[in-house]
């Protein structure tokens, strides 16, 4: 690696690392942007708009593909992801300084998802700039090498923000980060913006690029040419459900479901739980490289493939094994304790709310709802038409009535499930480690290698699908969509899917299946593209 390619690679990564840094802030912090901004609505309700919040960033994304994809391939690689990495700085910083909920009403959670947007957008015209760039810089035979270290900088830009929030945690009092020490990394922002400004602007324009333009062989009308043209509107699709889409669900389960799993469902502190993943993410970064460089030698598809297929087959023993070690004594009463709800069915509804705005009247649905929250596993069962609703906790039966929430927690305790304050783990800010969190670090981290597998190798396969002339916009939008609009609405419609079922595994089957069809469409119908030469490759 010469001298200048280092500098390419540099530049780019840290650039995007600081990107993600700002983007990731709003899930790591979910209860306090919860607690702050949507405070006006309950708990939950909060919780599930904040990640919703959250999932707005990525629903944009695609539209930020389309908008700054554009612009990359006709003004070029370099002042495009400047453009973009401005825009995201400054939304992330103005965060730090809204005002929350009791101070100004509707107008906090409204502007703060403003500002989610803006981020989106930014993102959607970053990851392709930067994937593009380092790309056209890296020479054959090397490029699954060279843009792995892309791939890094989302997972790195994840830890480096958990590590910023809990060198804060551990700093000050949790009546202090509460108040106003969540605001410090989002105000961070402005510092990590003027630097990456100031490492993007020591770089020049890619050769494929420049070459391109001297011999006006450029597109005028990139998203015509990309979307408009059958022959790679198809490639398109096929980088999305054969690649993309899957890749995101993997990576979505892996990291950001597995950290809303350990607080929400077995109710581990937000600090302990953090470390976990960091630590996990800090053992498995160098993972990206190795099976970016692998697929220099062997191909893309078959690392991709296979880290779809085995994350597949095995994250429900694999989240059963968590909740074991993170919970036992959860994990155990959702095996052993049968809680039933007998009723007619045609006074039971469905219970799919991911926005959490609907009212159950029926007392089918009040019972599978409140059991659903209190993170009891039931079994609905059908009874004869005019049949009250009835339902039992180990052998208990519990009335529905106005005393139902408190009937059911005490029903459940006495049948073996834990009460709300116990998560079955120590503080690890008051502990230290201990086997017990070891053994979770190692489960994340198996987690996180599944991540490496499919994200590693990716950017370099986009890459190479798409013609030099259409390449920014051509490989952003089927990542944006992928990444935006299947793994970014992963939580929340897998927590929807589990308060719909009382069941806290049973959200697994959206990445699962997702994760299946990418194998299946990628098997059959994706070309394996490392041989592909992108400065001599295009076809129309």
């Amino acid at each position: 690696m010469t001298a200048e390619e280092r500098k390419v690679i540099l530049a780019s990564s840290t650039g995007t690392i600081f990107e993600w840094y700002d983007f990731y802030l709003a899930g790591a912090l979910a209860a306090n942007i919860s607690a702050n901004f949507f405070s006006g609505v309950n708990p939950t309700a909060g919780f599930i708009f904040t990640l919703l919040s959250f999932a707005a960033g990525f629903a944009v994304r695609p539209f930020g593909a389309l908008f700054f994809g554009r612009l990359g391939d006709l003004i070029g690689r370099k002042y495009t992801f400047l453009v973009t990495m401005t825009i995201m700085g400054v939304a992330t910083f103005v965060v730090g300084l809204l005002p929350g909920y009791a101070s100004i009403g509707i107008l906090a959670p409204t502007a703060f998802i403003a500002c989610r947007l803006l981020q989106g957008l930014a993102l959607g015209g970053e990851y392709g700039g930067a994937a593009t760039y380092v790309a056209e810089h890296s020479p054959q035979g090397r490029r699954g090498y060279y843009t792995s270290w892309i791939q890094t900088t989302a997972t790195v830009g994840l830890f480096l923000s958990l590590v910023v929030i809990l060198g804060l945690r551990l700093s000050m009092s949790a009546e202090s980060f509460a108040s106003w020490g969540w605001r410090v990394p989002f105000l961070l922002s402005i510092l990590l913006l003027g630097v990456s400004i100031w490492i993007r602007l020591q770089l020049n324009e890619s050769p494929a690029f420049k070459k391109m333009k001297e011999e006006g062989t450029g597109s005028k009308a990139p998203l015509t040419e990309a979307f408009g043209n059958w022959k790679n509107a198809k490639i398109g699709l096929l980088a999305l459900f054969g690649g993309t889409a899957g890749q995101a669900a993997v990576w979505y389960c892996g990291q950001f479901y597995a950290l809303f799993f350990l607080t929400q469902t077995l109710k581990i502190d937000g600090t302990t739980a953090n470390v976990l993943i960091a630590m996990s993410l800090l053992l498995g970064t160098p993972f990206f490289i190795f099976f970016g460089s692998l697929s220099d030698k062997i191909g893309r598809k078959p690392i991709i493939l296979a880290g779809c297929l085995i994350a597949a087959v095995t994250y429900f023993p694999l989240f059963g094994q968590i909740a074991k070690v993170g919970n036992p004594t959860l994990a155990a009463a959702v095996q052993n304790v049968q809680a039933t709800v007998s009723a007619d069915p045609a006074t039971c509804g469905s219970l799919f709310d991911p926005v959490n705005v609907r009212t159950f009247t029926q007392p089918c649905d009040i019972a599978r709802q409140s059991l659903a929250r209190a993170t009891i596993k039931y079994e609905q069962v059908n009874a004869p038409a005019g049949s009250p609703t009835k339902v039992t906790i180990g052998g208990t039966e519990v009335p529905v009535d106005a005393n139902f929430a408190r009937g059911i927690a005490a029903a459940a305790q006495a049948a073996g499930y834990p009460k709300p304050d116990d998560a079955g783990i120590a503080n690890i800010a008051k502990t230290g480690m201990n086997g017990q969190m070891w053994a979770l670090t190692g489960l994340l981290f198996i987690l996180v290698l599944y991540v490496t597998m499919v994200y590693g190798p990716i950017a370099a396969m986009l890459v190479e699908l798409f013609p030099t002339r259409i390449r920014y916009t051509g490989m952003s939008l089927p990542y944006h969509i992928g990444n935006g609009w299947f793994g970014g609405f992963l939580p929340p419609i897998s927590f929807a899917i589990v308060a719909a079922t009382g069941d806290i595994y049973s959200g697994l089957w959206y990445p699962i299946i997702i994760a299946m069809m990418t194998f299946v469409v990628g098997l059959f119908f994706v070309p394996e593209t490392k041989d592909r030469d992108i400065f001599t490759y295009e076809e129309k």
